[in-house]
């Protein structure tokens, strides 16, 4: 499962957006999932160094698969899985709070 499917699957569980329609979800996961990922985007960019940095770069605009990309941050960025959950905690708790 790519981190945009978990990241969608955990905001409907975690924040009860089970019981609203179908397109209702959609809609709120498409914007709630854009600003996580913005989110994850710009700490990786922060945690990477200039050079790393234009790899990946270089990787996305190439067109690495999802399991690529992620693997080259696994090796660059220590902690990457807890960054990422904690990225999305975060996300969570500022929603529960609104």
């Amino acid at each position: 499962m790519d981190n945009q499917t978990q990241i969608q699957k955990t905001i409907i569980e975690e924040l009860g957006l089970a019981d609203l329609p179908k397109e209702k979800q959609d809609q709120l996961l498409v914007k709630m999932t854009e600003v996580v990922l913005r989110r994850i985007f710009l700490e990786i960019m922060e945690k990477l160094n200039e050079s790393d940095q234009k790899v990946y770069e270089k990787m996305i605009d190439e067109n690495y698969t999802p399991e690529k990309l992620e693997e080259f941050l696994r090796e660059k960025i220590a902690n990457y899985d807890e960054m990422i959950k904690k990225i999305i905690t975060n996300f969570k708790e500022e929603m529960v709070g609104v």
